[in-house]
């Protein structure tokens, strides 16, 4: 087993200096505005063509709209100890690099995920700052939308089948996909054999853990020993970092910030899932969907100036830099 690594490795979860990390660029699929604009969004068919395969498109959200209905009005009109609160809760990560976490000089949420949900209480209340934020962990991210304890959930989560079971999600805002995480001496090159025999770490209730679980492809059919989920993602790092596990396997997005934070270990492999994050909420809020959705449609617009790209630009670039393609916001699917 490798020596333990310095406490200053073990406690890297605060900051680190950026490195450039290979990444997969999103692709427009062709229906991006050639002038820079927005992607235009595309239709996903419904009817009997859909209820034969109700999960064939688990992307695809409601239609945007403005209008404000029993949801809007509920966070509107909520009231602590009988004065109106007038914030929007949002449940967030204090712990991925550049995406939800803690600037170290002012201990303020910051992160791509972080400005998207100024831009929804903007939307809603008319002030970025009209927000409580709520972090929590991978696995409680369903739970807390379905006990009512935030309105939307803004944290890398991966929109897919099993969780449009439980909750509703907006448009996809961002595209990533699985990874292998490994300290730099490692002899493991990607999701592939060379897991076989070794200890691999996931969050529980992550795509990663689901895809480990899969009877064909998962960590039996490799070889690979899964051990027990960890509460957060970043525990999955500081475990690899104690040598208690030998690979990770994460998002490529959050691994980017990881591997930012701590140079002493790398992404191998290429990203063996595609993956669109979303804006989640609670499945009765159909108007919350719709105005989240609005709001992305606006956070797309206008190219290479839109907030999407500025957010880009300031929290994700440095990670993104070897990529040769220019980034964009995933192509917003909605229903009939």
């Amino acid at each position: 087993m490798r020596s333990l690594r310095s406490a200053a490795a073990v406690t890297v979860c605060a900051l680190g200096v950026a490195t450039a990390i290979t990444v997969p660029a999103m692709m427009d699929d062709g229906d991006g505005d050639a002038k820079g604009g927005a992607p235009r969004p595309r239709t996903v068919r419904a009817g009997a063509e859909a209820a034969a395969d109700s999960c064939r498109d688990p992307e695809a959200s409601l239609r945007p709209s403005s209008a404000s209905g029993p949801a809007i009005k509920r966070i509107k009109n909520r009231e602590v100890n009988g004065h109106k609160l007038n914030k929007l809760i949002a449940g967030v990560d204090q712990n991925s690099y550049r995406w939800g976490y803690r600037d170290p000089a002012t201990g303020d949420l910051t992160g791509f995920d972080i400005d998207l949900v100024h831009a929804i209480a903007e939307d809603i209340f008319g002030d970025p700052d009209a927000v409580i934020f709520r972090t929590i962990p991978t696995s409680q991210r369903i739970k807390a939308l379905q006990e009512g304890k935030v309105d939307v959930v803004v944290r890398t989560m991966t929109i897919n089948c099993e969780r449009i079971k439980d909750v509703a999600f907006s448009t996809a805002y961002f595209q990533a996909g699985q990874q292998v995480l490994v300290p730099d001496d490692s002899s493991i090159t990607g999701y592939n054999k060379t897991l076989r025999g070794k200890k691999v770490c996931t969050a529980q209730g992550s795509t990663a853990e689901a895809e480990l679980d899969k009877p064909d492809t998962g960590a039996e059919q490799l070889g690979a020993i899964k051990v027990k989920p960890v509460p957060n993602q970043l525990d999955c790092l500081v475990r690899l970092q104690l040598g208690e596990v030998d690979a990770v396997i994460t998002d490529n997005a959050l691994a980017a910030g990881q591997a930012a934070q701590d140079p002493s270990v790398k992404l191998v492999g290429s990203r063996f899932t595609d993956e669109f994050y979303g804006v989640a909420m609670n499945k009765d809020d159909d108007d919350l969907v719709r105005r989240v959705n609005k709001v992305l449609e606006n956070y797309r617009q206008g190219g290479a100036g839109s907030p999407w790209m500025q957010a880009y630009q300031k929290w994700l670039a440095k990670d993104f830099s070897t990529t040769k393609e220019n980034p964009t916001p995933p192509v917003p699917e909605y229903k009939d």
